[in-house]
């Protein structure tokens, strides 16, 4: 047997103690919980399991936790292996692609969902279609959103990079 190599329980020991998974996931759970405070202050939430989807799963609002979470992998790599290395131009790219899709595509897509909706109640009413189902609208973030949630990911980034 070959001892050089690690254990997989030591290989699961040094997974869950990477900086780079563990800033990412404070990242994202940083975010939700903001986002999930700032709704119970507005009033927003109103069930036990709204607040517990909020936490964990719903998307769209302040901060975003997707560009929370990219930025805070971004960051952390290039703390980590250096900004001119593969794995952070990597993740560059990823960041770009996540953070354009948070505000561009998925904001359109929103916008377009809206209308859609507006349309098919219209000829639900005037009985052109037999039954019309609303589609979810996900509206995306806006930049100041998409803007928090860089920040907050930059700082816990840092923090597990410098501390």
């Amino acid at each position: 047997m070959n001892t050089i190599l690690p254990t997989f329980r030591e290989q699961m020991h040094l997974f869950f103690r990477n900086q780079v998974l563990l800033s990412c996931i404070f990242s994202w759970f940083g975010a939700q919980f903001l986002k999930t405070a700032i709704n119970l202050i507005y009033g927003r939430i109103h069930s036990l399991g709204e607040l517990f989807e909020m936490m964990i799963w719903r998307t769209g609002g302040m901060p975003s936790s997707h560009s929370a979470l990219v930025t805070s992998l971004c960051t952390t790599i290039g703390f980590k292996d250096g900004i001119h290395s593969d794995i952070f131009i990597l993740s560059l790219c990823f960041f770009l692609v996540v953070i354009r899709d948070a505000f561009g595509v998925r904001r359109s897509s929103g916008i377009q969902t809206k209308k859609l909706n507006e349309i098919g109640r219209e000829l639900d009413e005037k009985k052109i279609l037999d039954h019309y189902e609303t589609m979810k609208e996900v509206n995306g973030h806006t930049p100041m959103e998409v803007l928090c949630g860089c920040i907050l990911g930059f700082f816990i980034a840092l923090a597990f990079s410098l501390l």
